[in-house]
């Protein structure tokens, strides 16, 4: 029968280091720990891989099989949500692209977004305030399209029609009607983008304001490097007219949704989290996730699967058991990694334990009865 959002069963086949996974989840948090590079994180990455995208690695389809090349993956699992129960299954042959379907049918990735969100914290995102706007911009459209699923078409869309108008840019196509019809496309998406965005920031931040003081609240804005952004079909579709010859010059799009950025401030001290220590900026991110969660689970009666890979890197033990109390408070089902069972202690009695072991290049996963 249908119930809470989580994954049920897990099948793998070929994927990353794992020839052969089988694996039965009770909805609970799953603790999955073991020594590094044993293959807990290619776990999880094939739990990402259930919603649009390349994953938590951002890994092409190519290079996720075991042997790339000359072999090809398959993820299968079971989801129950809180209207239905569906089969997803995922995977790639040699040489060819991503497949999906769903419920024995054939799907287009974005659909998985309306049957399961899926949010991450990963390694990777610890520099998040420190590196470039588009890892700002993937992790704000991620928390978008859990709440607007169809933001991952209106992005590609964009994408698509960008694309275009850059390559006539590049080569000094000077046809205004060209011109005209791609913007048009940008315009209509791209106003659809920012107002998503727009909206998935007012949700973060209301859920924000619910929670207790374990985690920092963070100011969060949507901002535009060079000028104000155009939030309007019509302001977008001026600006990119106005700006054909200077993009010309760049040989690029210089204005729209593709340049925004995230900025965001830890706000009790009115610090931006760039300038904040290490722990600070891993402490605001895990807030934002789990406003996320806490947002989604108001809105739809269930909370997203969490993915969060080595979570307690700089966090306390007080700050992990809040986390731990946090994500069964909230009923999420939270796959987490760590190198030990240690590490997650204080979820005794309340979660699920995973072993993950490597020998040759190959991963086994074993279920842990934990005291």
């Amino acid at each position: 029968m249908p119930g809470p959002l989580c994954v049920i069963s897990l099948r793998l086949a070929q994927f990353r280091s794992h020839a052969q996974a089988q694996l039965v989840f009770d909805g609970r948090p799953v603790a999955i720990f073991g020594p590094n590079g044993a293959g807990k994180t290619n776990l999880i990455e094939a739990v990402s891989l259930l919603s649009p995208g390349r994953g938590l690695r951002g890994a092409e389809a190519a290079d996720l099989a075991r042997r790339p090349g000359t072999t090809g993956w398959k993820i299968a699992a079971q989801l129950s949500t809180p209207a239905s129960l569906h089969e997803v299954e995922t995977g790639a042959a040699p040489g060819e692209g991503r497949w999906v379907t769903i419920d024995g049918k054939p799907a287009p990735q974005t659909t998985l977004a309306r049957i399961a969100p899926v949010l991450w914290l990963v390694p990777v995102m610890d520099r998040l305030w420190l590196d470039g706007a588009e890892g700002r911009r993937r992790f704000l459209d991620r928390a978008t399209m859990s709440f607007v699923p169809d933001h991952a078409s209106a992005v590609l869309d964009y994408d698509k029609a960008m694309r275009e108008r850059n390559r006539l840019l590049k080569d000094m196509v000077r046809d205004a009607p060209w011109y005209a019809a791609l913007e048009e496309q940008m315009a209509r998406a791209g106003a659809q983008i920012t107002a998503n965005r727009q909206a998935a920031i007012a949700a973060l931040t209301a859920a924000q304001a619910l929670a207790g003081d374990s985690f920092p609240a963070a100011d969060i804005a949507l901002v535009h490097p060079d000028t104000h952004l155009p939030e309007t079909e019509e302001a977008l579709r001026s600006a990119l007219a106005e700006g054909r010859a200077r993009d010309l010059a760049a040989g690029r799009t210089l204005i729209g949704p593709h340049r925004a950025d995230l900025t965001a401030l830890w706000a009790a001290k009115g610090m931006p989290a760039a300038a904040c220590s290490t722990g600070e900026q891993k402490a605001l991110l895990v807030s934002l996730i789990l406003a996320n969660a806490r947002a989604l689970a108001q809105r739809t009666g269930a909370p997203p699967i969490l993915l969060l890979d080595e979570v307690a890197a700089h966090l306390d033990a007080p700050r992990r058991a809040a986390l731990y109390d946090e994500i069964c408070a909230l009923g999420a089902q939270a796959f987490m990694t760590g190198t030990g069972p240690e590490l997650f202690d204080v979820l005794a009695g309340r979660a699920q334990y995973l072993s993950v072991t490597e020998d040759r290049g190959q991963s086994t996963v074993t279920e842990r009865k934990m005291p």
